[in-house]
């Protein structure tokens, strides 16, 4: 619908709603809360976390604006107000992104030439089980330390093994600096500093197990320093994801939560910014 199209039709709507017939408008709203009703009952049957037992929703997506942290330091993200409330009876932003900005997906096609792109994930690839893997108190002393393949060993003796089609997650605690300029920790010589996974541990998880995905609460799957970005080439063109900045893995148990992804889905996407959420 054009713009001046939506500008004609809430100002109509609004001359109409001062004229309306009240014993209609009565009509209209006791007809509607019956809908809405029987929509709220239909909803909870088919809700696959209440089939389930999930009692816990937690959000897992920072709050994306123009100054959050970027790989690159420059702002990746920006907003432009075309129309507002007061003026025009409605609000409407463009916006400018990056795709690699704030909490986003990492599709294969980011790091190959022919991987898949953002829009062809299989749906059923994002709704997957969640495995965190907790450095955190290794992360404390040592910002360039990298989640290993003995560190996923270790998971499986207390956890189990892996699930199919799993994410596992990177906890390092990094989350917390998300407003500081530790969360980029660039020194004098541009170099970045801050845990992510070693390339042997995405190695293990392609030939071990069914991981479809991993995630960082960093900026990145390879470890700040790396030169050559030798984990994002190892795992994202096996069409595998990866998911960079995750928010409150601190929250949630080691295994049992289920992670949804809410992938943008633009032809051609290598990524973009997206809800994450874990129901537990």
């Amino acid at each position: 619908m054009c713009d001046l199209c939506v500008i004609n039709a809430v100002k109509k709507r609004m001359l109409e709603t001062g004229s309306a017939d009240e014993s209609a408008r009565r009509d209209f709203l006791k007809r509607a809360a019956i809908g809405a009703t029987i929509a709220a009952g239909a909803g909870a049957v088919a809700t696959p976390s209440l089939a389930q037992g999930a009692s816990t929703v937690e959000d897992l997506t920072h709050e994306l604006h123009p100054d959050f942290p970027t790989f690159f330091g420059e702002s990746g993200f920006s907003m432009d107000q075309l129309y507002n409330f007061k003026d025009n009876g409605f609000n409407l932003f463009t916006y400018n992104v990056n795709e690699h900005t704030g909490t986003h997906i990492d599709a294969p096609l980011h790091f190959s030439a022919d991987g898949q792109s953002v829009a062809e994930i299989p749906v059923e690839n994002l709704v997957v089980p969640l495995c965190i893997i907790d450095i955190a108190s290794r992360a404390e002393s040592d910002a360039d330390t990298q989640l290993t393949p003995e560190d996923i060993k270790a998971w499986i003796a207390s956890n189990g093994d892996i699930p199919d089609k799993a994410c596992v997650a990177m906890h390092s605690g990094w989350a917390r600096y998300v407003n500081e300029a530790r969360f980029r920790n660039s020194d004098d010589d541009g170099v970045q500093h801050y845990p992510g996974f070693h390339v042997d541990a995405v190695q293990m998880l392609m030939e071990e197990t069914g991981a479809v995905g991993i995630a960082v609460d960093t900026l990145s799957l390879d470890h700040g320093m790396s030169p050559d970005f030798a984990t994002h080439y190892a795992w994202l063109p096996s069409n595998r994801w990866g998911i960079e900045n995750i928010a409150n893995l601190d929250k949630l148990p080691a295994k049992g939560a289920t992670l949804v992804v809410g992938a943008p889905k633009h032809r051609g996407g290598t990524g973009g910014p997206c809800r994450v959420f874990a129901m537990v």
